[in-house]
């Protein structure tokens, strides 16, 4: 809906699988067509199809019709600790290339945001997250949705969302989706055509507990 006659490029900062976790496990909702069905049929129909058979990016692709994607694994596990700032550093110029022709992008990082700190970044763990300088770069000159996980931060997830948009730094609004486990999605550098989609889209989705959030 966002990104209807614009150039959509997705970085799924795809981090290695990890079953012990139950990722993934969350699918009731589809066992309950009379609420999610209606607002959006054709994803529902799809990703139940997905669920019954083999769930992967690819089985995605369908439902995101000449949308560029960046999906090299973001396994920095796989490197020696010495090399991982290398590796990512490598991995996110791999991303920018391949997505310099988008007029809107999208990363879904697992866990979502976190600052700049380079103490994290020889993390195995860091393939989970993105900071906010890859944000800003992923954002130059386009509109840039980034998802986030809100996380336990002192002062609640409305302080956290605040604070990730002051950090951010850039025109932005954030879509909050509070139904089970809490989510953001933070919009950078939307013009007003994507910021009302937004409005329509909040506005459809809004009995799922999603909402528009401007920083306070």
């Amino acid at each position: 809906m966002l990104s209807v006659e614009r150039k959509l490029g997705i970085a799924w900062y795809r981090f290695p699988n990890e079953n012990h976790n139950n990722d993934g496990r969350h699918i009731s909702y589809l066992e309950r067509p009379e609420w999610y069905a209606a607002l959006d049929p054709p994803l529902f129909h799809h990703l139940k199809e997905v669920v019954r058979s083999a769930r992967s990016i690819s089985s995605l692709l369908p439902m995101l019709e000449n949308a560029e994607f960046y999906e090299e694994s973001l396994n920095v596990a796989s490197c020696p600790i010495s090399e991982r700032r290398r590796f990512r550093k490598a991995w996110f110029a791999g991303a920018l290339e391949k997505l310099a022709e988008c007029d809107i992008v999208f990363a879904d990082p697992d866990n979502g945001i976190v600052d700049d700190d380079d103490r994290r970044k020889g993390s195995a763990k860091f393939g989970k997250q993105i900071p906010i300088d890859e944000i800003r770069r992923l954002a130059e000159g386009r509109c840039a949705i980034i998802y986030h996980h809100n996380t336990r931060r002192p002062g609640g997830h409305d302080a956290e969302v605040n604070h990730l948009l002051s950090e951010i730094a850039l025109p932005s609004f954030a879509i909050r989706a509070k139904a089970h486990s809490p989510r953001t999605f933070f919009v950078i550098n939307a013009d007003e055509e994507i910021a009302e989609r937004c409005k329509i889209f909040c506005e459809r989705w809004g009995k799922m507990k999603v909402s528009l959030y401007h920083q306070l």
